[in-house]
């Protein structure tokens, strides 16, 4: 590796503005596009860059980042899948991974013959003429991990393409490879950032998530908040749950779930657990009436979207399910909840057992969607339209509730 002392100053200055943009967050589609821009202004005849990183997300793998000197940069998410691609397998970055090399370093310009490589062999059609690929660690104490029989970097795997005459330099790889461990830090940052991010999300929920991370982490600080309580629960499915195996069985239940989570995010709502074959949702949009009539504007859409799946279902022979669904508003204290080694992002008060009552009513009433008074007051005028199933005395509840259901529901 080159020497400190023998750096162009301009490289320095890279190495300050990687530090700094680490320490502010910077996303690793900025610290990547101005780590190329600067190679370039500094005379490194590079032509492609790409990087890999892998990450920690149910729905994708890792992340990828193609820069090009005539069109900039482009990212994407790799799907999370148990069979690596095709693509994949015959790349030069799972070779660097899985054949434990420190490097691949390829002259294009000298080669007659197709490389093994489908990738190198496009580059060269585009006019490219050395390839050079490496990785930085970021565990040095176990620098991969394994799934099956091949190897996870849990770094940053990287490659850069010149299509200069003669190639890279062996000064124009060493002033690369010097920048390194400082690039390494700042994307190692970003990708912690996004991870714990996504992570949080993901697990406590969007709304929840964010609190956590602002810095809402102390036991018993809760907020009082006017939000709409939404119940949703699966018919019959305790019953087939009996009946089928068990990948049937949560496959179903990711399907199903699927569509009631996205139509709560597509409504303005949030996730705030799983329960079982059900979740509870809260619509905490503005003032009461406009969570009202954004947890009352979900019905319809997912009145459609159920529709939508039993139809695809029983086209492919599945099994098929109906759901409840349950509507109260009021006040909630909304916070963290448990011990000092296991906390809970939750909701509780007398809305949300309100909310568990009315949804235990679904059955003796014969309807399967039910909202409260406090509800329909908040929304009127409101859509869908409403209409009144009757007044009934609930469980730990002093006053009789109205209930109301959707007027000739779809579903």
């Amino acid at each position: 590796m080159i020497s400190s002392d023998r750096l162009p100053p301009a490289f320095f200055d890279l190495i300050d503005w990687l530090v700094r943009k680490g320490l502010e967050g910077a996303r690793q589609e900025e610290l990547l596009e101005g780590f190329c821009s600067t190679l370039v202004d500094q005379g490194i005849p590079l032509m492609r860059f790409h990087a890999a990183q892998s990450t920690l997300h149910p729905a994708y793998g890792g992340f990828g980042y193609s820069w090009y000197r005539t069109s900039g940069g482009t990212s994407e998410k790799f799907e999370n899948t148990d069979t690596p691609s095709e693509q994949w397998l015959r790349s030069p970055l799972y070779a660097l991974l899985n054949e434990d090399l420190d490097d691949i370093r390829v002259k294009l310009v000298d080669q007659n013959e197709p490389s093994r490589f489908p990738l190198l062999n496009e580059l060269r059609e585009e006019g490219a003429t050395d390839y050079y690929a490496t990785g930085i660690p970021f565990d040095l104490s176990e620098q991969v991990r394994h799934t099956g029989p091949d190897k996870v970097s849990d770094g940053v795997l990287m490659s850069w393409t010149s299509d200069a005459p003669t190639g890279f330099q062996d000064g124009d790889l060493a002033r690369i490879n010097a920048v390194l461990p400082h690039l390494g830090l700042a994307l190692k940052s970003a990708k912690n950032q996004v991870m714990s991010k996504d992570l949080m999300r993901v697990y406590l929920g969007r709304d929840a998530g964010d609190r956590v991370l602002s810095g809402e982490i102390r036991r018993g600080s809760l907020q009082q908040i006017d939000a709409v309580i939404w119940t949703f629960d699966l018919e019959g499915f305790t019953n087939m749950s009996e009946d089928l195996p068990g990948d049937q069985i949560i496959e179903m239940l990711n399907d199903y779930l699927a569509v009631a989570v996205s139509v709560v995010h597509d409504c303005g709502g949030n996730i705030l657990k799983f329960m079982g074959d059900g979740l509870m949702a809260m619509f905490d949009v503005g003032e009461i009436d406009a969570d009202a009539r954004a947890a009352l504007s979900a019905i319809p859409l997912l009145q459609t979207r159920m529709q939508e799946l039993n139809k695809r279902r029983k086209a492919e022979g599945l099994p098929v399910s109906n759901y409840t669904l349950a509507l109260h508003s009021g006040e909630i204290l909304y916070g963290n909840i448990g011990s000092e080694t296991r906390l809970d992002f939750t909701v509780i008060g007398p809305a949300v057992n309100q909310a568990a009552r009315i949804a235990g009513m679904h059955k003796s009433l014969g309807q399967r969607i039910l909202v409260s008074d406090d509800v329909a007051r908040a929304a009127d005028p409101c859509e869908p339209e409403l209409i009144s199933v009757g007044r009934y005395m609930l469980r730990g509840v002093n006053e009789p509730k109205e209930l109301f259901t959707v007027y000739n529901p779809n579903s």
